[in-house]
């Protein structure tokens, strides 16, 4: 796989597994701009690398900058004007992957500017599963990863989408990406970042049919030095859709921007926001930007948000029952950001607990 095991180990910390133990349906994985591995496991499942399928379907390149203009920002025109890098995955009419589909993109070299553009199609009535993992090399210190996806999620369709962020503390990131559920289709999108960057821009943006749901979690961990600017939104067009956005975040001297967007515009749509910040050092800040916007009187729209310090009832509570100060207050963040992600397979889960306790006790340091 020309990978060393310290860039396997990295692998692992994103959920992809390389041994084959862990049941997947499919991989791919690209390491800087070199893909290393594009294979399926299920028959009802279609994973190519880009350029490969808008060679082999014409209708594919309608498909490519589609939801996410060419033209959108300066990053969305690099990856433009870039071959195209990045992986085409199709679940066929009907199938129902219950295991998920594991992809990861790699820098490998210093000061690397990765550029990746990913299409996802969930035809009708189908299921699918991914978790996609984005990471460095452990003696990488700068780089950046510009990347567009976009998921076309077919009536009655339903895609549960992971991502987890581990990269380098002076790697910049500029994720670009949207959705478009038809009728009745789902889009589960979970955020989880909980090591340092120095930059990651991310908005996508769902455009949701009737009686389809978009739900978006984002569970985000700052340390001293990085910038996240991250956000999601949903415009729901036809009657009955819903959006859902939850985020968490913990700044412990980074900063955080957590915004959220939800249009209604159409009968009995409805949709809701949470923001929770908790702030561990004066150095870092939250700054939660909900904004709702309602075209039609039959719209339903709410958010919540709320940014604060531990409560130092909390704190003397667990110090009543025997535990010193740096161990309640690592109890406490840990319990904040142990969000239940649905959809997850156990093993992921698991991986994603081990990085919330390594936050956790790096919040009292």
């Amino acid at each position: 796989m020309k990978l060393s095991k310290s860039d396997i180990q990295k692998l692992q910390r994103v959920g992809y597994d390389s041994t084959g133990d862990i049941p997947r349906a499919g991989t791919f994985l690209t390491k800087d701009h070199e893909i290393l591995s594009s294979e399926r496991k299920d028959a009802g499942l279609e994973i190519l690398p880009l350029k490969v399928a808008l060679e082999k379907y014409s209708w594919v390149e309608n498909l490519a900058f589609g939801l996410v203009p060419d033209e959108k920002d300066n990053y969305t025109k690099q990856i433009a004007s870039h071959p195209p890098v990045g992986y085409f995955i199709r679940a066929f009419p009907g199938a129902k992957i219950t295991q998920p589909v594991q992809s990861c993109f790699f820098i490998k070299t210093d000061r690397f500017s990765q550029m990746i553009h990913n299409i996802i199609v969930v035809e009708p009535n189908s299921e699918l599963h991914i978790i996609t993992g984005c990471t460095t090399a452990a003696y990488i210190k700068q780089g950046s990863h510009i990347g567009v996806t976009e998921f076309y999620i077919g009536e009655n369709a339903k895609l549960s989408y992971t991502m987890i962020h581990d990269w380098a503390p002076q790697v910049q990131v500029f994720p670009r990406s949207a959705a478009l559920l038809e009728a009745s289709g789902t889009f589960i999108s979970n955020y989880i970042a909980l090591t340092a960057a120095e930059l990651v821009q991310a908005y996508p943006m769902a455009t949701v049919k009737k009686n389809g749901i978009a739900r978006f979690n984002s569970i985000i961990y700052a340390p001293q030095g990085s910038h996240f600017d991250i956000g999601a939104g949903a415009k729901l067009v036809e009657p009955e859709a819903k959006a859902e956005i939850i985020s968490r975040a913990v700044s412990s001297g980074g900063q955080i921007i957590a915004r959220g967007y939800l249009e209604g515009s159409a009968a009995n749509t409805r949709g809701h926001m949470e923001c929770n910040g908790l702030l561990l050092r004066d150095e870092g800040s939250i700054h939660a930007v909900p904004e709702l916007k309602g075209n039609f009187s039959q719209t339903d729209l709410s958010h919540e948000a709320a940014v604060g310090k531990i409560a130092d009832e909390e704190i003397h509570y667990l110090m009543t029952r025997g535990l010193d100060e740096d161990t309640a207050t690592s109890l406490i963040v840990r319990g904040f950001l142990d969000v239940r992600l649905k959809g997850l397979p156990p093993q992921l889960q698991k991986d994603i607990d081990v990085m919330i306790e390594k936050a956790s006790l790096k919040s009292t340091m």
